[in-house]
């Protein structure tokens, strides 16, 4: 059975409007963050997987009000060890933080997790999901940013930073029964 898979980013966060790295912080969705997503148009979702974290949960309860979502905890977002909850004013001037930028985001956060590391974490949650969904043709993922850029880069190939996607928005792509992906579609769910 050929299936469709959509990627969504969680709606807003008061750390996500203040450009905070908001990783393990299991931040709620702020007010402005929950308007926006009741205002949008989603895809229908046969199945609903989500990241432990409420911010997804809450996202993907509003979009899909008569679906339990199914948490997949390797879906999280990555740890930022000890830039979390800070943005890049209060990191000025940071010679690891410095360090961090100069790697292309590669170095691993001090006292976290590396790129590298969440996203083979983030690939083993998508094969879990791919596994429990086996049966459903239209398949919704409520994750985080560096989530969806770490599955999209891992599957379609090029820059991890070029699948970013803003609150809310997400991708969608197929996946045939002889299991290629095909048709990568940014989706920015709009009124």
């Amino acid at each position: 059975m050929d299936r469709t898979i959509t990627l969504i980013r969680h709606g807003k966060t008061s750390g996500n409007l203040q450009k905070r790295y908001v990783g393990i912080t299991d931040e709620a969705l702020s007010s402005d963050g929950k308007l926006e997503i009741k205002t949008r148009v989603y895809p229908k979702a046969d199945i609903v997987f989500s990241s432990p974290m409420i911010r997804c949960i809450q996202t993907a309860k509003i979009i899909y009000p008569d679906q339990e979502p199914i948490v997949i905890p390797e879906l999280r977002e990555t740890d930022f060890g000890r830039f979390e909850g800070k943005n890049y004013q209060e990191l000025s001037g940071d010679k690891e933080y410095q360090s961090w930028i100069e790697s292309n985001g590669e170095a691993p956060f001090p006292g976290g997790e590396s790129r590298s590391q969440a996203s083979s974490r983030a690939m083993r949650g998508f094969e879990k999901l791919l596994a429990l969904s086996q049966d459903y043709a239209n398949i919704s993922v409520v994750a985080h940013g560096g989530t969806i850029m770490a599955i999209l880069s891992n599957i379609f190939g090029g820059d991890y930073y070029s699948y970013h996607v803003e609150n809310g928005e997400g991708y969608t792509f197929d996946l045939s029964h002889d299991g290629l992906y095909s048709g990568l579609c940014t989706r920015p769910f709009n009124r």
